[in-house]
């Protein structure tokens, strides 16, 4: 069985009361529950991890070499700064998605600006909690083809 993990970043946690007429009024469990439903019904396993804390996120993404055969990350605010995300997605090498519930480049300028976006597969924003749904289905249709057509 597939393995993926779904790693959220900072304020993730406080989706549903935090700004919800931008980010919706879904909560984050809400979310990871119909992703991780969904990821079941494809006959994957989806395991998840949110933290505020950037060098936690890199730790989940280290660990996820042992076990996962794929991730898609939301990684919030870090989107626009972190370096040392772009290169732990680098560094452990299994295909990776970017997903966002807002289209970031409909959002303030400063945001339109990925840096992770070059250590992924590819990027879905934009949808909303669909969002991520869309993501493991991209993520399903990526890990049941040869290596060489990724």
């Amino acid at each position: 069985m597939p393995r993926i993990l779904l790693l959220n970043g900072p304020n993730l946690n406080l989706l549903g009361t935090r700004e919800p007429h931008i980010y919706g009024a879904e909560t984050l469990d809400a979310i990871v529950q119909r992703a991780t439903e969904y990821a079941q019904s494809l006959g994957i396993e989806l395991r998840h991890v949110q933290s505020n804390h950037e060098g936690a996120l890199i730790d989940a993404l280290h660990a996820a070499r042992a076990w996962a055969d794929g991730i898609i990350i939301n990684a919030g605010a870090y989107t626009h700064t972190s370096i040392a995300l772009y290169d732990a997605i680098r560094a452990v090498g299994l295909p990776t998605i970017e997903v966002h519930l807002t289209n970031i480049y409909a959002r303030e300028p400063f945001r339109h600006q990925s840096v992770i976006a070059p250590a992924c597969v590819g990027h879905i924003s934009g949808f909303g909690a669909h969002s991520y749904l869309l993501a493991v289905q991209a993520m399903a249709y990526l890990l049941q083809k040869p290596a060489e057509q990724v």
